[in-house]
């Protein structure tokens, strides 16, 4: 490649970041359905035609989002799943690791939380379908312990989507919490560090890094609202009752 169209490549990856930055905090107020195409390019500075290098159009920027979002939570609680063994581990580690998600991309949390219900229709299927994936991934983790118990695989399907369900719902409640500690809705254009944050050193992808280790996996994490600290322990302890019923599951 010529030090030229390294450079076009560069200039381009960079348009198409500020283009999906720009979406995110104009749909801090609005539904990706409401949101014009324009109104994001004079965000950016740039002309209404080089949208259409990056994407199709604004169901297809939406598409990207759901997936960068969605995507790189993936690698993190793939991860969980692989490396804790005991149940409570596994569910310090998970809230934990959506807290820190939750934190680090709170624009993204809410698009998809608002758009998983809402009028653009590429956009629904495609959250949808992440989340499928998603309870694919944690039901094949969930498989080689259940199996061997008599689980059919239609039952082990609903217990990963029981799952991912509740790491939806954490992830919206931290959201809720995160906004409360900061006296406002949470990532607004005033704020920063939030799309900002995400757009760092100009990549195409969140990161995947995981969290680090707990300072306490009941929620009184250094630095963590009271309300977060509340939705922690609750979300700990809805998995714990999950997984006491996943015990018994098959006494009947």
């Amino acid at each position: 490649m010529s030090h030229t169209s390294g450079v076009r490549q560069a200039q381009k990856a960079k348009t198409r970041r500020a283009l999906m930055d720009a979406a995110l905090r104009l749909l801090e107020d609005q539904s990706l359905s409401s949101l014009g195409l324009r109104e994001v390019t004079r965000a950016v500075g740039v002309a209404p035609a080089a949208f259409y290098r990056h994407f199709r159009d604004l169901s297809d920027l939406g598409v990207t989002l759901v997936e960068e979002c969605l995507g790189s939570l993936h690698h993190m609680i793939r991860a969980i799943l692989a490396d804790q063994d005991g149940d409570e581990e596994r569910i310090d580690a998970t809230v934990e690791a959506v807290a820190e998600h939750v934190r680090r991309y709170p624009a993204h949390i809410r698009f998809i939380a608002r758009e998983r219900h809402g009028g653009v229709r590429a956009v629904r299927e495609a959250i949808a379908a992440e989340l499928g994936g998603f309870a694919d991934e944690v039901a094949a983790a969930f498989a080689p312990s259940l199996s061997p118990e008599g689980w059919p695989p239609e039952d082990v399907r609903m217990l990963a989507e029981l799952y991912v369900d509740h790491m939806v719902m954490t992830a919206t409640a931290f959201l809720e919490a995160q906004a409360a500690a900061r006296g406002g809705t949470g990532a607004g254009r005033g704020e920063p560090g939030a799309v900002q944050e995400e757009a760092r050193g100009g990549q195409d992808e969140i990161g995947v890094d995981r969290p680090g280790p707990l300072a306490d996996p009941r929620g009184a994490r250094p630095g963590r609202s009271e309300d977060e600290r509340r939705v922690a322990a609750t979300a700990r302890k809805q998995l714990l009752l999950i997984s006491l019923g996943r015990r018994h599951w098959r006494d009947g």
